[in-house]
């Protein structure tokens, strides 16, 4: 069995994915780069995570561009529910190349402004492929305990850039109706397009 992880470089998604190594599944993952708003720092961080957890294959997405299309065309406060559902389209694309049976995320419930349950409902109906998140119901330091135990603790230390293009105050709470109506803002087509996976993927 083999999931994609959307691996951020923070605390949760490293730990997401050896919850699920230690039940036996094969992680690859990919990571979304917010170049040029970004350096590659984040990408880096995403190596250097893999390398500790012996996740042999990593694709970089440079989606940059196509996260500012979100920032500038759709209302603001609902810029991470929108990315997060870009990223999931995107990433289903890779798990059919990949043949993965899931994706797999860090989200855990409440823990930031996004991971309301209204709004992971909605997340969720971007894609077709089941998402799994294994952290949904544990505490922060819960996370924070299994990082120093697996040594993703400090290669995970350091401050998020998904936050680069987001608001002061994100919606805490979606309904699907609105959120399909902020996505008519965009051209989803091109949207994908503008971003680029890597290829070769890199391998370990």
């Amino acid at each position: 069995m083999k999931g994609l992880l959307l691996l951020s470089g923070g605390f949760d998604s490293p730990v997401a994915a050896s919850l699920l190594q230690k039940k036996g599944v094969e992680v690859i993952a990919a990571h979304f780069s917010y170049e040029p708003f970004t350096d590659d720092g984040p990408e880096q961080k995403a190596r250097k995570l893999c390398e500790q957890l012996n996740i042999k294959k990593l694709i970089v997405v440079k989606a940059g561009e196509s996260f500012a299309d979100i920032a500038r065309k759709c209302s603001h406060r609902f810029y991470y529910i929108l990315g997060k559902r870009f990223m999931l389209r995107y990433s289903e694309k890779i798990a059919k190349q990949e043949n993965c049976s899931f994706l797999i995320t860090g989200d855990n419930l409440a823990q930031v402004s996004s991971q309301t349950l209204p709004n992971l409902t909605v997340i969720d109906q971007a894609a077709s492929f089941q998402v799994i998140r294994p952290l949904l119901c544990y505490d922060k330091k819960e996370i924070l305990k299994i990082a120093r135990e697996i040594g993703t603790y400090d290669l995970s230390i350091g401050p998020e850039v998904c936050d680069c293009l987001g608001p002061k105050y994100p919606a805490t709470q979606s309904i699907l109706k609105v959120i399909l109506d902020e996505e008519k803002k965009l051209n989803m087509e091109e949207l994908m397009n503008k971003a680029t996976s890597l290829e070769p993927a890199i391998v370990f």
